[in-house]
């Protein structure tokens, strides 16, 4: 008995034939179309990243993926995306990072047909990274503005990681390999194949310095009210730059500052201000736990210094809140008779447990007044507020001229935090995969 053998009818087999060269062919259609408007390659290369003073150079290795347009036209301004696979470091195990407090920035090399150094970041979202885990860093975008016809080659170079406020800096100790090609054919340079969101135009985010600006009330001299009854009088607006010494090395940074003064008798009720806070807080600060202090330096007529403090934050400061910077206060009895001068001097910063001792570079002259001599007054000595002896080192005599700073960042939140932002944000980078090296 023979088997019979079904036969499919050749009428019925076209159709799925020609079915299947339709599915292959949108396919084929889809992929042109992908690979026509972006393109994405991983490079890696050995990386050195130093830290902020105080910590040893570390080696590690990053590797990224750039995502820029296969092809596009002069004219165009282009979109390039940074995305780190990996990382120079892992978090040691010192400390968690809260969540938003790691951005990066850097350098992405054009070449070929173009030459250009393109201006990277990224936002500052990061997931909460514990002890010991691995660094999760945003992708950073910036743009090209093609000019030239040909090939023009996209290489990694250099970047930033700032994370509470320090910054550490990472650069190639190898040859980059190319990571990615934009074939740019002729245009009329009247077009745009994409239109940038959140890209950075600069590498590194600009310091707002301040400048001194003093104001219509602000005098150089001041009548000590003998004569036309004045008890309030207002410094002018200095700004000065500072050395501070932190637990883990040294960083330096300014601040715009102005001393009043209130007449009490043959003495004065001074308020230090910190005209703005200049900066956001990189982590939550608990209540009670930053307090600062100065040293007032005494010129003219008068010599020493008079001790200045703030309180101690009432309140905790949240993560991305504003650092609202206290008066601080003291009382100045003079030790002289004659024009005194008072200038920003020794800025002291104690926060859970560390301590911040802040120099000035140079000082310059906030508030001048008429004083007259007091018993057990300042001269060849030091002023006290509250019954507490100040500090016996002090800056540069307070008849200093005023030269401004402009070689300075601001000062961040009286010493970086008081150094807790700086002892948190060194500790991110203090270990790295891969041998050290000093």
């Amino acid at each position: 008995m023979r088997k019979r053998r079904r036969v499919t009818p050749a009428g019925r087999a076209r159709p799925l034939a020609a079915g299947a060269a339709l599915v292959l062919g949108g396919a084929g259609a889809l992929l042109g179309l992908a690979a026509g408007s972006a393109q994405a390659a991983e490079v890696s290369f050995a990386t050195h990243c130093v830290p902020p003073a105080g910590i040893d150079p570390v080696d590690g290795t990053t590797k990224v993926e750039i995502t820029a347009p296969a092809t596009a036209k002069v004219g165009d301004t282009v979109t390039v995306v940074w995305k780190f696979v990996q990382a120079a470091s892992k978090n040691p195990d010192i400390i968690d990072l809260p969540a938003n407090s790691v951005q990066p920035s850097g350098t992405l090399k054009a070449a070929g047909a173009q030459a250009a150094d393109i201006a990277m970041q990224g936002p500052r979202e990061n997931p909460a990274i514990p002890k010991g885990g691995a660094m999760v860093l945003s992708d950073m975008k910036g743009t090209l503005k093609l000019t030239t016809a040909g090939a023009v080659t996209l290489t990694p170079d250099a970047y930033t990681v700032n994370a509470m406020s320090t910054d550490t800096k990472c650069t190639p100790k190898e040859t980059v390999q190319k990571a990615a090609t934009i074939e740019v054919a002729p245009g009329d340079g009247g077009t745009t194949s994409a239109t940038p969101t959140d890209t950075a135009t600069s590498s590194a985010t600009p310091t707002d310095t301040p400048t001194a600006t003093g104001s219509a009330s602000a005098s150089a001299s001041a009548s000590d009210g003998t004569g036309d009854g004045q008890t309030d009088f207002t410094g002018k607006e200095v700004d000065i730059p500072y050395t501070c010494q932190s637990p883990i090395g040294e960083k330096k940074a300014t601040s715009p500052i102005q001393i009043n003064a209130k007449k009490d008798g043959g003495s004065f009720g001074l308020t230090v201000q910190f005209k703005k806070s200049v900066m956001d807080s990189p982590a939550d600060i608990p209540a009670g736990s930053v307090k600062p202090s100065m040293e007032v330096v005494l010129g003219g007529a008068d010599k020493g210094t008079v001790h200045v403090e703030g309180p101690a934050n009432s309140q905790p400061i949240k993560s991305g809140d504003p650092i609202e910077i206290p008066d601080l206060t003291g009382t100045y009895k003079p030790g002289a008779s004659g024009s005194s001068t008072l200038s920003p001097g020794v800025l002291t910063i104690n926060a859970l447990g560390t301590t911040t001792t802040c120099k000035p570079d140079r000082t310059a002259v906030s508030l001048t007044l008429d004083t007259t001599q007091q018993a057990s007054g300042a001269s060849g000595g030091t002023s006290t507020s509250g019954g507490t002896s100040s500090s016996s080192s002090s800056a540069s005599g307070g008849g200093l001229a005023e030269t401004g700073a402009s070689d300075h960042g601001a000062l961040k939140a009286l010493g970086l935090v008081a150094g807790t932002a700086v002892l948190l944000g060194a500790a991110v980078f203090t270990f790295m995969p891969g041998r050290r090296t000093r």
